[in-house]
């Protein structure tokens, strides 16, 4: 296949991951904000945090309030991250890889698409912008489904696979990160006593509740939760799976591979050496912060082994 046509397949599949992403992290967040007494520390301006935009927000000048931070999220198209851009790339990357995937793929990005931009005005009010998110989740979950049960796994295929687990795991890493806060020593009171709501939430951000609670099978602990999370072998978006999934039925299969099969076995070391019991909260966000990097170096070699040039994310 064309090395262009396998960019534009990898970035498609990252959008949609990033939408679906996005949409669901406000949407449980919107709940816990909600639900949780005032001086607790947690607020809007976390999401600016865990998506990696605050700097550019900043540049915005707008105040950090409720309406703002979501809208620059979610339909704010100078943010490249934001929820509209992200569905306006993965339809263009749609449109001209048409070919490659069946029909229906198509149509199902350009129909979220064309809800996302006709429904902006439901985003004024609460329960509207639940019903937006909403929407939004289910159309990627419905691409990710079809795209599983309809298309033939082959290299065009492994590129979707090898974009959406690239992004699940840089954005479990994010949230994860977002949680060091509630396992810092100087944390107030507060945040002390609504710690096991704050990590209900950070399961809850990746739809991991109920596989966590039949996997550890005990009370919610910040550092379970993060085991869980981190080095989980089962569960689709804990970073070790991510990184079987990469390794196993993406890179592995695909042409001129071997240097990168190589640095993912020495990544998976790495993740695996990371001991929870022991690790303080300076050294996890340290470890995520590394993880976040060698994420973005593995971008750059699959970039340079399998694409033509940078398409714009």
């Amino acid at each position: 296949m064309l090395s262009r046509s396998a960019e534009r397949l990898y970035w498609l599949a990252r959008q949609l991951e990033r939408t679906e992403n996005t949409a669901r992290l406000i949407s449980v967040t919107m709940n816990l904000i909600y639900d949780l007494p005032y001086g607790t520390e947690v607020g809007w301006r976390n999401l600016l945090t865990i998506c990696g935009v605050e700097d550019a927000f900043n540049k915005s000048l707008k105040k950090p309030t409720e309406q703002h931070i979501i809208r620059f999220l979610l339909v704010d198209v100078e943010n490249p991250s934001s929820l509209l851009s992200s569905l306006s790339f993965a339809r263009e990357n749609s449109r001209i890889t048409r070919e490659l995937m069946p029909d229906e793929a198509w149509e199902q990005v350009n129909e979220m698409y064309l809800y996302a931009t006709h429904n902006i005005e439901l985003l004024s009010n609460r329960r509207g912008r639940l019903l937006f998110l909403q929407e939004i989740m289910r159309g990627c979950q419905r691409f990710t489904g079809f795209m599983a049960g309809a298309m033939s796994h082959n290299d065009s295929y492994r590129f979707i696979c090898l974009g959406r687990n690239i992004e699940r795991a840089d954005m479990t890493t994010r949230i994860m990160d977002s949680g060091t806060v509630l396992l810092a020593e100087d944390r107030n009171s507060l945040t002390r006593e609504y710690e096991s709501i704050l990590w209900l939430n950070v399961l809850k951000s990746l739809s991991a509740l109920l596989m966590y609670r039949k996997q550890v099978r005990q009370y919610i602990k910040g550092k379970d939760v993060l085991n869980f999370l981190l080095k989980n072998p089962d569960f689709p978006s804990s970073v070790k799976h991510c990184l079987h999934e990469i390794s196993h039925c993406c890179i592995g299969k695909l042409p001129n591979s071997e240097a990168l099969v190589q640095q993912l076995n020495v990544l998976e070391e790495y993740l695996l050496a990371v001991d929870m019991t022991v690790t303080t909260p300076l050294e996890l966000h340290k470890t995520l912060d590394g993880l976040q990097t060698e994420f973005n170096v593995l971008h750059e070699k699959i970039a340079e082994t399998w694409f033509f040039n940078n398409l714009t994310e």
